[in-house]
């Protein structure tokens, strides 16, 4: 693929994971949209959240994509609340292919309660707000998807393989 690969899906579907292994097996770059902004800012996400709030943290988002969106061939995980803003889901559609990696509640439940680095999660219910959250995004990574893949009982290597053969399938029509 000539084009950049935009990894979306909600937080725990697997975007960074699945993405370096991608990234590797099609011999492109990896760039983590939330990695990119952290090393621009010095701070990591929770301490933006904490200082700039939430809108704070999706206009510094909406400029690492923007700047991400310069047509190199490359492999690029998103933040999961990216898709919120219609003129990110505009610059993704225009942008590259995309891929929504989809996953369903228990798994997402599963794969973010070990880690602590989630500034959404840290409310009394964490399995009711990713249910809220996917209930908000879950229509606009539909929206934009060029391709949609399940990661429910799927090794990380093994998503990316999925991944990577769908993308073949679709090269190849």
């Amino acid at each position: 693929m000539s084009e950049p690969i935009f990894l979306v899906g909600p937080m725990g579907a697997g975007k960074s994971t699945i993405g370096k292994l991608l990234a590797a097996q099609l011999g492109l770059p990896f760039a983590d949209s939330d990695k990119v902004l952290e090393d621009r800012t010095g701070a990591d996400i929770p301490w933006i959240f904490d200082v700039e709030g939430e809108a704070g943290f999706r206009r510094r988002e909406s400029e690492v994509l923007g700047d991400l969106c310069n047509g190199v061939a490359q492999v690029i995980a998103t933040g999961g609340g990216i898709v919120l803003k219609a003129e990110n889901r505009e610059l993704l559609k225009q942008g590259g292919f995309i891929v929504y990696l989809r996953a369903s509640l228990d798994q997402l439940v599963e794969r973010t309660s070990k880690n602590s680095n989630r500034p959404l999660l840290q409310v009394a219910d964490p399995r009711a707000k990713l249910a809220e959250i996917l209930e908000q995004r879950e229509a606009y990574y539909a929206e934009v998807a060029d391709l949609v893949c399940d990661t429910d009982n799927c090794t990380p290597k093994q998503a990316a393989q999925l991944v990577a053969d769908r993308l073949a399938e679709q090269s190849a029509t």
